[in-house]
């Protein structure tokens, strides 16, 4: 067989290597003795004999330089222009012709027709057949026969070293992992000559250069962080999530050090309640408290408002301190106080010394945002008496005197313009609104209940009306005599009363006090607002306390004053 179109390897190619009859130039594999040149089957050679005994020719062997080829004529057979071409030689109908496209060995060779015998395609050019022909092969300008398609290589680079490459088993590895890309402070390539005095990275000159920093371990010790961090951050986060889902919430323990102060917004839930507190740090989660809440009926009784609490309470004790109101930082001033028990009950709570709020509301009285019409009288005991509205109050430490009167008397005022005063004020016959505040504290004090309020609001007009000669206009209200005297007594003397000409004595003076004689609620202001139409004029406290009874006429009233006298055993 030939050697003719072998590839480079270490082994001959023998019929019995596995790639030996690998597919032809045309693509198609070729079968068992037939040729891979065109499809057709080859004609075994027939070896030349001269008279001597012939050796059967030995397979080219691979010594790592340039492989050994069967020589041709030793010629270059290039196509001359309107040359005729040479027939195919027989038995090799689509052998390739040698022209331009084929092996070029830089020289230009004139057209060599073929004079050898038809017989023997090889015309006697093989060696060991008939005469030494020249190895043009083994020249430094011979060019390597083409290989079988499932051989062929890229040309190597003679300037690259052979390093085994893949198909000696030597692993590629990324130039990171290596080094091969390090570079020195300088900029340059940072390579360590070998023992035949070149450098790794290919220099033939000789030089000596710079030994490489291995990045090896530092990548190794920046992907095992990396990947240590991964997995901490899903063991973080699954951890959390099974915490979150079927864990317990996390707490404190214990009833907590130090204070805070914690406040509850209006409509909060239990759930932003604990939010409040975990933000604070008073609990430890949310969670917790929600989970203690949800067990206690009391905690949806949680009122808004400021609670002392501690830092760090377990979830049951802080819950405890909230559903208890009396622990509640508020203050609540109830309908009908007057501006004295206010004031005492601010410096109670803002842990003052007694009077400060009282000398406060005196000296700050202007500058607290009351309406335009208040102060209307200049025999006014309090200028803020009716504007302290009846509510709830957050005091905190960082409360005043000062802050919470304004916070107060912006409420009153709220409440008042909602209502149009100074148009109902008209509607129902008084001077200012002022005085339809004045009729409001009247029925707050005097009445007993809510029933009653509306009766006595009408009992108040009916006696204010010009034509009451009943009364002849005076109220004769026992709740103003007890304001001006700073006291709270159902038995007063008639010779006292009738004596103390005090402007908010109704005894002795007619028509309302000069003032409000205490802070209206809004069912008090509503009664004076639509009063009844009855026909009331009298009214007396049967009991002394509690139940209040309503007459039109003198003689009515006479025996309801009988009846309030045998309850008191007064004959």
């Amino acid at each position: 067989m030939t050697d003719y179109g072998r590839g480079t390897g270490r082994e001959p190619w023998h019929p019995d290597d596995p790639l030996y009859g690998d597919p032809g130039w045309d693509g198609q594999q070729a079968a068992h003795g037939q040729g891979s040149y065109g499809g057709q089957r080859q004609q075994p050679q027939q070896p030349y004999y001269d008279g001597q005994q012939q050796q059967p020719p030995q397979q080219p062997y691979y010594d790592g330089q340039q492989p050994h080829q069967p020589p041709y004529d030793g010629r270059q057979h290039q196509q001359q222009p309107h040359q005729q071409q040479q027939p195919q030689q027989p038995g090799y109908p689509d052998q390739q012709q040698y022209n331009n496209a084929g092996w070029d060995t830089g020289q230009q060779q004139g057209a060599v027709p073929y004079d050898v015998n038809p017989a023997d395609p090889y015309g006697g050019q093989q060696p060991g057949y008939g005469g030494e022909s020249p190895d043009y092969y083994g020249t430094p300008e011979a060019y390597p026969p083409p290989q079988p398609p499932g051989q062929r290589h890229s040309a190597p680079d003679e300037n690259a070293e052979w390093d085994g490459g893949p198909e000696a088993g030597a692993p590629e590895e990324h130039p990171f992992f290596t080094g091969a890309d390090d570079r020195d402070d300088d900029g340059e390539q940072d390579d360590d000559p070998d023992e035949n005095g070149r450098g790794r990275g290919g220099d033939r000159r000789g030089k000596t250069k710079k030994k490489k920093k291995s990045r090896t371990g530092c990548a190794c010790l920046v992907l095992s962080l990396v990947m240590a961090g991964g997995v901490g951050g899903v063991a973080y986060f699954g951890y959390e999530f099974w915490q979150d889902r079927f864990g317990e919430p996390a707490d404190f323990v214990g009833a907590g050090t130090g204070s805070v102060e914690i406040t509850v917004p209006k409509g909060a839930g239990t759930g932003q309640i604990g939010s409040v507190l975990e933000k604070e740090g008073v609990v430890k989660s949310a969670g917790a408290f929600v989970s203690v809440a949800a067990g206690n009926p009391k905690a949806q009784g949680i009122q808004p408002g400021v609670y002392p609490l501690k830092k760090e309470m377990s979830a049951k004790a802080a819950l405890e301190v909230m559903i208890n109101p009396s622990n509640l930082n508020a203050l609540i001033i109830s309908e009908g106080w007057r501006n004295v028990k206010i004031y005492a009950e601010i410096d109670k709570r803002l842990k003052l010394k007694d009077g400060t709020t009282r000398d406060v509301a005196r000296s700050e009285s202007k500058n607290l945002g009351l309406p335009g019409w208040a102060n209307d009288n200049t025999k006014i005991k309090d200028p803020l008496e009716g504007f302290l509205y009846p509510a709830r109050y957050d005091v905190g430490r960082k409360s005043t005197p000062k802050s919470v009167l304004k916070e107060m008397v912006s409420r009153a005022s709220g409440q008042y313009a909602s209502q149009d005063l100074e148009a109902q004020a008209n509607r129902l016959g008084l001077d200012s609104p002022l005085q339809l505040v004045t009729v409001a504290s009247l029925v707050q004090a005097e009445g007993k209940t809510h029933d009653d309020f509306r009766k006595m609001a009408e009992v108040v007009y009916n006696r204010l009306k010009p034509d009451n000669d009943q009364t002849n206009q005076k109220l004769q209200f026992d709740s103003a005599f007890n304001y001006l005297r700073g006291q709270s007594n159902i038995k007063i003397s008639e010779s006292e009363i009738n004596s103390n000409p005090d402007p908010y004595n109704t005894y002795f003076h007619k028509g309302l006090t000069p003032g409000p004689i205490g802070n209206p609620g809004s069912d008090a202001m509503a009664a004076a607002l639509n009063p009844t139409k009855d026909g009331w004029l009298y009214f007396v406290a049967t009991d002394g306390e509690n139940k209040t009874e309503f007459a039109k006429t003198i003689a009515e009233f006479n025996k309801l004053k009988d009846k309030f006298n045998e309850s008191q055993g007064i004959g």
